[in-house]
């Protein structure tokens, strides 16, 4: 019998900024700190993907940039670089709780 964890083909059917939504959202049911930090450490190498390789390095210099890069990582090209990470997540995880009223 299936679980509830969404199947691969259901997530490889959302788009880069639905994965990253419903990660996110799981992220902050779960309180998953890692999850977070882990993201956080993925996007200099999604820049280089994307061919933004003066963004490539994690180092604290780029500290500033690389947290406003965070609060884009669901858009764009950023996204996409960074859409194996949502996926992976997810399909580990399981979905989202429903956020409505209790």
């Amino acid at each position: 019998m299936p679980d509830e964890t969404p199947g691969t083909v259901e997530l490889e059917n959302l788009s880069s900024k639905e994965l990253h939504d419903r990660a996110m959202e799981l992220a902050k049911q779960r309180r998953d700190v890692g999850f977070l930090w882990d993201l956080l450490r993925s996007i200099p190498a999604a820049a280089a993907a994307t061919g933004d390789h003066q963004r490539a390095s994690f180092d604290m210099l780029h500290g500033l940039s690389l947290l406003e890069e965070f609060t884009h990582a669901g858009e764009g090209e950023l996204a996409e670089a960074l859409r194996p990470v949502y996926l992976e997540y997810l399909t580990r995880h399981g979905a989202p709780r429903s956020s409505g009223g209790s």
